[in-house]
């Protein structure tokens, strides 16, 4: 055994010392390291993504108060219309009741001669015949409209078609100023249809099918004209009276234009305004 001599000994301890303090501060976490140790941490400011554009989509739903199969199609549309909840699409709803039901029993107060023509033009071109309650999407599908999977996965499907843009403003004088632009190429002859539609209306049902039942409606139509059509330039424009019936409850309607091919009746076009508040509103682009 060799001997250290004792001048030696305090160089040994302070080596002894130095070799057991690195070896404790290799032991210490890293949350306990030096700061002057750590190394710079990146961090990125990730902003919210925009919220997209809703597709508007028509369902035109045939229906009358005096089918007993109607309320079924009617809640449906019903539901896509006050939820909203298909991503990426505004849910237009067109209720139309036709007159054909009203010597059955139950006269429907919302029915008119001029839905039954609608879908009798349907009907001549889809070869499928007038029924209720029948669903018309953007003028391209039509199928019995209580079939709730379906109706949700054909507004997807008709989001997907090209579209016109359309512009709508309401004037101080309670007019309706419509512009059309962007027309889907190769689109042919085409009309502006302007529909008034009234939400939130309802039926306590007398007689018929549907006898001692309460009936509450998607948006109904209460009144639907054709403005004009589209020129050759694929622009339309018109200033129109809106003639609002004072029985009807103004915070609950709205303008809906389309833009429908004669022939083929596709809609390749769609916008609406909300009627309610302030009698004069900046024009919206629709897309």
């Amino acid at each position: 055994m060799k001997r250290i001599p004792l001048a030696l000994l305090p160089f040994v301890a302070a080596a002894s010392a130095a070799v057991l303090i690195s070896a404790r501060m290799m032991a210490l976490p890293t949350s306990m390291a030096p700061a002057r140790f750590a190394p710079p941490v990146a961090t990125a400011v990730v902003a919210p993504a925009p919220e997209l554009a809703r597709v508007p989509v028509v369902v035109e739903l045939f229906t009358s108060e005096g089918c007993s199969s109607c309320p079924s199609a009617d809640a449906a549309l019903r539901v896509l219309e006050t939820d909203q909840a298909l991503a990426g699409v505004e849910v237009v709803a067109l209720g139309q009741h036709v007159d054909y039901w009203n010597r059955l029993g139950w006269k429907d107060p919302f029915s008119s001669a001029a839905f039954t023509e609608r879908q009798r033009g349907y009907a001549q071109h889809f070869g499928a015949g007038s029924y209720t309650p029948q669903a018309v999407v953007n003028g391209r599908y039509e199928f019995v409209g209580s079939q709730k999977g379906k109706l949700a996965e054909t507004v997807l499907l008709a989001a997907q078609a090209p579209r016109a843009t359309l512009a709508l403003a309401r004037a101080a004088d309670g007019t309706l100023a419509v512009r059309v632009a962007d027309v889907p190429a190769g689109t042919q002859a085409a009309d502006v249809v302007l529909a008034l539609t009234e939400s939130g209306l309802a039926s306590q049902v007398g007689r018929g099918e549907n006898s001692g039942r309460l009936l509450r409606h998607a948006s109904v139509v209460r009144r639907l004209r054709t403005l004009g059509t589209v020129g050759t330039d694929g622009t339309f424009a018109a200033t129109t009276p809106l003639d609002l019936n004072p029985q009807w409850k103004t915070a609950n309607l709205k303008a809906v234009v389309l833009v429908q091919e004669q022939g083929s009746r596709r809609v390749v076009g769609i916008g609406s305004l909300p009627l309610s508040g302030q009698a004069a509103q900046a024009p919206q682009a629709l897309n």
